[in-house]
């Protein structure tokens, strides 16, 4: 940083006491041949009783071991289920591409494609589905972003969920 300030030294002083009084503790990566990047995401349509807002789960695994996970509520109103899966995805690709650019300042390479799993089949449709569709014409600003990465989509049954 070329202009730091007192709130930079406050966290990165924060930073230090965190992993000073935790040594040891750590996120354990092994080795691969050829190292995987993935994905799980899931959705739960309207769950809160007051606002209905959608809940999103999601983790990020490097080498199988749990890197990134998130369970958040939705800022927005889906229209149905389908569409909360999509914001889903549309979460979890942020942060994957988060973590790629993480992983390529640290020189990690052959990451891509990244495997994704998501349990709603219509929600893997609109991603793969460049056609424009009436229903899902709100979609197009905000989230569509997602079939430009090089993603791998898998359906994956809700009772084998890992969010």
């Amino acid at each position: 940083m070329h202009k730091p300030l007192k709130s930079h030294l406050k966290i990165a002083l924060k930073v230090l006491r965190y992993l000073k009084g935790s040594p040891g503790k750590g996120i354990h990566i092994v080795k691969q041949p050829k190292p995987s990047l993935e994905a799980f995401v899931d959705a739960d349509w309207a769950k809160c009783i007051f606002t209905r807002k959608s809940e999103t789960g999601l983790c990020v695994k490097l080498n199988g071991s749990l890197v990134s996970w998130k369970n958040e509520k939705q800022n927005t109103l889906s229209k149905s289920s389908a569409e909360a899966e999509y914001r889903a995805i549309a979460s979890v690709t942020s942060e994957i591409v988060w973590i790629l650019k993480i992983l390529k300042e640290l020189n990690w390479k052959h990451l891509l494609p990244v495997n994704l799993f998501c349990d709603s089949q219509a929600a893997i449709k609109i991603a793969v589905n460049p056609v424009f569709h009436e229903r899902t014409k709100h979609l197009e600003i905000d989230l569509h972003f997602v079939r430009e990465k090089n993603l791998i989509w898998s359906f994956e049954n809700s009772k084998d969920k890992y969010c």
